[in-house]
């Protein structure tokens, strides 16, 4: 079976030939209109997709636009939590947003290893 974009350059192809050569006589028990009639459905579905798929381009846009909104809006909610006084960054508020409080924070200090062989002086 042909790919899709495949039978539409065939039925486009044929579609043509047979106008420019053959414009009165009939294939298949079809003339040319009829035959057009007949495979009409295959480009309104073509034409019904490449409408959806400019909706959904159209509807990504206005997602990254109001993604890209709500983004600062939820840095502003946060930055109020952090600047308030009874709330601030070890609040169970703070950390119900997803945060670490501060005071669970580690100090990011390590102590190396040390091998073995080495002496511990």
């Amino acid at each position: 079976m042909l790919k899709p974009k495949e039978l539409l350059e065939k039925l486009d192809r044929i579609d043509n030939a047979w106008q420019m050569l053959a414009p009165n006589k009939t294939f298949g028990g079809m003339t040319l209109s009829q035959f057009e009639e007949e495979c009409l459905p295959s480009r309104e579905a073509r034409n019904a997709i490449e409408d959806l798929q400019d909706l959904l381009t159209k509807a990504l846009a206005g997602r990254d636009t109001a993604d890209a909104n709500t983004a600062s809006k939820i840095q502003l909610v946060v930055a109020g939590a952090l600047g308030d006084p009874t709330e601030g960054a070890n609040s169970a508020l703070y950390e119900a947003f997803g945060y670490t409080r501060k005071s669970e924070r580690r100090t990011g200090l390590t102590r190396k290893r040390k091998g073995k062989g080495e002496s511990g002086k």
